[in-house]
């Protein structure tokens, strides 16, 4: 497991995975993922875990994906860890609950979708720039964005990468309450163990009827996403756009026009 992402008891049936690179704000890079679907397959199993709380160190949820590392060691295709970590969120058995503080950016906004409790900061910063970076949406968020907020709203967040806080995260749909930030990750925890203490089966059944009238149409976004996406990484525009970010200057798209 890597010291990335720490695996933690926690309590009442409540394990914890803590996004531990808070030098990075907890950016994933591809150790990471992989760590995170090992984590994940783990508490699907052990039969003493009745719920998954995932939170982030250092007053950061995740600052998205590490674009040095994804120009580096880019996904290409379903077997991926990016893409079997997307696979995983979609199917995870138990109650997946987030706490959210500080930047939740790209990944860090979209694998709220797949949480059955989030809460966050009030102050907390939520985006999805992932047209800015020359790349699409990911997670099935192209699909359930706009079932929860319309097309117009949907494409302010997703295509305009409109940054939004904790309170417009709540009345959004992201996470269930906006808090003081001192209070979200005890908020989480006490709504984990509740979900911990209730008859795991029954939760199961009913977390898989809950999904159940989506489940296949966000599974066949999320291939379709993920081919997209896998596409857009390899395109000029998204080389340009991220590597203009991590030089911190301003993009030319307009030289990629010309040539």
């Amino acid at each position: 497991m890597s010291d990335k992402v720490l695996v933690q008891p926690g309590t009442e049936g409540v394990r914890e995975i803590l996004l531990n690179r808070p030098d990075r704000k907890n950016a994933l890079d591809l150790e990471m993922y992989e760590a995170l679907v090992v984590a994940f397959a783990e508490a699907a199993a052990d039969p003493d875990v009745g719920a998954l709380l995932v939170h982030g160190a250092g007053r950061a949820f995740c600052g998205g994906n590490d674009l040095a590392d994804f120009l580096r060691n880019p996904p290409t295709g379903e077997t991926s860890p990016v893409m079997r970590f997307l696979r995983t969120l979609l199917d995870f058995p138990k109650p997946l609950i987030a706490a959210v503080e500080g930047p939740a950016i790209g990944i860090g906004t979209t694998m709220l979708l797949h949480c059955d409790l989030a809460y966050a900061a009030k102050d907390a910063v939520f985006r999805m720039p992932f047209v800015q970076l020359g790349i699409v949406p990911e997670a099935g968020s192209s699909l359930l964005v706009p079932a929860m907020l319309g097309h117009r709203r949907a494409t302010e967040l997703l295509v305009l990468g409109e940054t939004f806080d904790g309170e417009a995260a709540a009345a959004y749909g992201f996470v269930n309450a906006a808090v003081p930030a001192s209070e979200v990750i005890g908020l989480a925890r006490k709504a984990a163990a509740r979900m911990a203490a209730l008859p795991p089966q029954a939760v199961r059944r009913t977390k898989e009827l809950l999904k159940a009238p989506q489940r296949d149409a966000v599974a066949e976004v999320v291939g379709i996403e993920g081919a997209a996406f896998m596409e857009r990484l390899r395109s000029p525009e998204a080389v340009e756009a991220m590597s203009a970010f991590l030089e911190k200057r301003k993009p030319d798209f307009k030289k990629l026009a010309a040539g």
